[in-house]
């Protein structure tokens, strides 16, 4: 039986009383400054390429690589970042079928209620979303995009749900054809699970790459890799370099930072499972953010000593213990008002109403990714099947940014249809307008319209 981790030391997590003094430490740095690099993520680098690069350097390397030598680089980079060397860089329809056959029949069940949710929500959403409307000469048209690239990292851990939650939005969007990348395990293959919810998802084909090079090989193409309209999906700071650096060659859907989830409770919330939610924000990665804002000093204690006592007992205990006392945080304040001023301020990713009546305080916040209303309403639920995608903004970017959703796989394209007479009336404005813009040709297109209209006209009333 396998011994359960112990803690190898306390807990330290920051207790931080009144709105100002949150606000001032639970500053995020900003996107523009990429930070520090970790020492072991520069040893990495070291390792990998023979010297010591930033990561936009290596991204620039893995660009003009891939942009260079195509399927020869990718496979050379594999090999080289993830020490594995591939024969083929596409899943088979062989390792397709194979993968259904390994999974629990348990876990396929439990991905197919998730993706039945998924589709489901995402259908609604198409419902009261952009339409195509035609009235009075002007129009607009809506369709779906040709081909998109969904990334789903790996690593540390398997992110099946993430290829639903990204993937399904974009099938029922319409979406001609979904590519999938994600890093190949040390055996080449990509885990069962993965490919399972790929098939659920409909996905039509799958790569095993991983990190800057996927992202650069989904927005160029290679001779294995089409080429793709969008890339959706989170990634590490490699990723999301490399979106920053392909977007124009392709739309993305958001810069994704670290995991991070708020939670809100008053004195009747349950320390118990004020503990459980931060762990399990707390578990996904070293910098995800873990924050409880409470107006009761005593739950603010007990939230403490239990998430001390519940570290314990889970896998990832030395990840969730590292996120929590980086950038976790217990705040106490004076009132739920406050909570919600601070929460704002904050704009998190997912944000947790453990109060009594959280449907009251709904209309009062303004940025947050995800609401979860209730104590029956874990953040977790969200992460897994309740319907939304949990592809969110973070970092802040909650202020301006939406989920990922059917909406994000839909074009626009404007319809002019104006009539004789509407152009007639209009043009004259139009005229003017483009002359004070010292645009004369463009006032000259509208006036030869007239004058063409005028002569027209004369030679019907003369004929």
């Amino acid at each position: 039986m396998k011994a359960q981790p112990q803690a190898s030391r306390r807990l330290s997590l920051r207790l931080i009383y009144g709105v100002s003094d949150a606000k001032r430490i639970l500053r995020r740095p900003s996107p523009l400054d990429p930070g520090e690099m970790p020492p072991s993520l520069r040893e990495k680098i070291k390792d990998v390429f023979g010297r010591a690069l930033t990561v936009t350097e290596v991204v620039n390397y893995i660009l003009q690589e891939v942009q260079a030598k195509g399927d020869e680089a990718l496979l050379k980079l594999t090999e080289r970042i993830d020490g594995v060397k591939l024969v083929a860089l596409e899943v088979s329809k062989g390792e397709l079928e194979e993968a259904s056959q390994r999974v629990d029949e348990s876990l396929l069940d439990a991905l197919r209620t998730a993706a039945d949710r998924i589709r489901l929500f995402h259908r609604r959403a198409s419902e009261k979303g952009m339409k195509s409307f035609r009235g009075d000469g002007l129009g607009q048209l809506v369709r779906p995009l040709d081909r998109v690239g969904i990334y789903v990292p790996g690593g540390t851990a398997l992110y099946p749900s993430t290829v639903l939650m990204a993937a399904i939005p974009a099938r029922v969007a319409g979406v001609r054809e979904v590519v999938l990348a994600t890093p190949p395990q040390r055996d080449g293959t990509i885990h069962p699970l993965v490919l399972a919810a790929a098939q659920l998802a409909k996905v039509d084909r799958i790569f095993k790459i991983g990190g800057a090079q996927a992202i650069v090989a989904l927005a160029l193409g290679t001779a294995s890799v089409p080429r793709v309209d969008k890339i959706c999906g989170p990634g590490n700071i490699f990723v999301q370099e490399a979106k920053r650096r392909v977007y124009g060659a392709v739309d993305i859907d958001a810069f994704q930072g670290p995991s991070e989830a708020v939670i809100i409770a008053d004195d009747e919330a349950d320390p118990v499972l004020c503990a459980a939610d931060l762990l399990a924000q707390a578990e996904h990665d070293p910098l995800s953010a873990s924050i409880l804002i409470t107006t009761s000093s005593t739950l603010a204690d007990e939230v403490q000593r239990e998430a001390e006592k519940q570290l314990r007992d889970i896998e990832r205990q030395e990840i969730a213990q590292e996120a929590l006392e980086r950038n976790g945080a217990v705040v106490v304040v004076s009132s739920l008002e406050e909570a919600i001023d601070l929460a704002n301020s904050y704009a998190p990713e997912h944000l947790c109403l453990m109060v009594r009546d959280p449907e009251q305080y709904l209309s009062r916040i303004s940025n947050a990714g995800a609401i979860f209303l209730g104590e029956s309403s874990s953040h977790v639920m969200g992460d897994y099947i309740a319907g939304p995608s949990h592809v969110l903004p973070t970092g802040g970017t909650a202020r301006f940014s939406s989920p990922l959703s059917v909406h994000d796989f839909l074009k626009v394209t404007s319809l002019v249809a104006l009539t004789e007479e509407e152009t007639k009336a209009l043009a004259p404005k139009v005229a003017t307008i483009a002359r004070a813009e010292k645009l004369i040709a463009h006032a000259r297109a509208v006036e030869l319209r007239l004058s063409s209209s005028q002569e027209a006209s004369d030679r019907k009333r003369q004929g």
